[in-house]
């Protein structure tokens, strides 16, 4: 019995890998990109804050994937989440910092579609407006920082040595809080399908209760840190200097705007902030590091005059970008026909 859990998890836990080597080590592209962090620094923070955002704050992003399509059986979830981390490996041995968020929603979708199931078009276009809104909004706040930020060192006079420290501690806690609020918006796209079907129950810790979907949410955070580890570097360099060359300076403009972003999206207590505010609640909708960083990157390319912002690289991301929920998809709805047809496992239960 154990055996078979840990099997049908494996591609949890493989999409998990996958984020962290494309998705979660964006948060310190741009500092490993610039120089001002080593890798392993970088790497080593990254995973233990996104560990604690995925196991602390990871249900709220969930819910929204949930509505989307609920995957009723064990042998679904695992090959939906396959799928999707099949077509973000492939994005990612392409070197294109794509986003996970799309993958698991095209997957989600190709297993509506071979079910029978409703796709839900609210939640899609909510989500699919996402995808526009993140990088735009990163890049807004990255112009607005970058105004500030050289308005500080325009009137400051910090020495040189001193500002270069100050940059660095400045990217550590950015990236920081920016791996925090990845795991905590994005854990649901590497575990969110299992929640269902989860076969695991609810443990008593020293008088915390760990409940199923935490045990669910802090395998996928370990997962995403392996993947941190062992494949990211590539990607980072692809953010961190290939589309902008960005000083250090700039570099922390990148991810404090991209942190905000994933923070915004995150982020239940802000939610019901605005709410109790009577303002219009901010969806918990998982979105992509990707896109932030690149949109915030982009932004400190335009404020710049655009001269060298590398616009080839841009598109081939865009292209990335649009053909991941399409191929998830695709991929979904023949592994789930494999699945059942030829491995004879229920991948879902039919709608009453």
């Amino acid at each position: 019995m154990l055996i078979t859990i840990l099997f049908f998890l494996s591609s949890g836990l493989f999409l998990g890998w996958s984020l962290g080597a494309n998705d979660a080590a964006n948060v310190f592209g741009t500092a490993v990109g610039s120089k001002m962090l080593k890798f392993t620094t970088a790497a080593i923070i990254c995973s233990i804050f996104l560990i604690l955002g995925a196991v602390i704050s990871g249900a709220g992003a969930s819910h929204t994937l949930g509505k989307l399509g609920s995957i009723n059986t064990l042998a679904g979830a695992f090959t939906v989440a396959l799928a999707a981390a099949v077509t973000v490996f492939l994005m990612t041995k392409a070197c294109l910092p794509v986003s996970t968020s799309q993958a698991i929603v095209g997957a989600i979708i190709g297993w509506n579609i071979y079910s029978g199931h409703e796709t839900n078009l609210g939640v899609v276009s909510k989500i699919a407006a996402t995808w526009f809104l993140c990088p735009v909004i990163a890049a807004a706040f990255s112009i607005i920082g970058y105004i500030i930020a050289r308005w500080i060192l325009h009137h400051s006079k910090i020495h040189l040595f001193r500002l270069d420290s100050h940059i660095r501690v400045g990217l550590i806690v950015a990236g920081a809080f920016g791996s925090y609020s990845l795991g905590a918006n994005n854990i649901a796209n590497v575990m969110g399908v299992f929640v269902n079907s989860s076969p695991f129950t609810n443990l008593e810790v020293f008088s915390f209760n760990f409940t199923s979907t935490q045990q669910l949410f802090l395998l996928g955070g370990l997962a995403i840190a392996v993947g941190v580890y062992t494949y990211s570097k590539r990607v980072m360099m692809t953010v961190g200097s290939k589309i902008y060359a960005l000083s250090p300076m700039t570099a922390l403009v990148v991810v404090i705007s991209s942190s905000m972003v994933l923070f915004i999206f995150a982020s239940q207590g802000l939610q019901q902030l605005f709410i109790n505010a009577g303002i219009p609640p901010i969806p918990l909708v998982p979105v992509s590091s990707s896109q932030a960083v690149v949109g915030a990157v982009l932004g400190i390319g335009l404020i710049k005059g655009g001269r060298n912002v590398n616009f080839a690289i841009l598109g081939k991301i865009s292209i990335g970008w649009i053909a991941t929920p399409i191929i998830a998809s695709i991929i979904t709805f023949m592994a789930l026909f494999f699945m059942q047809n030829v491995f004879m496992n229920q991948v879902y239960t039919p709608a009453m």
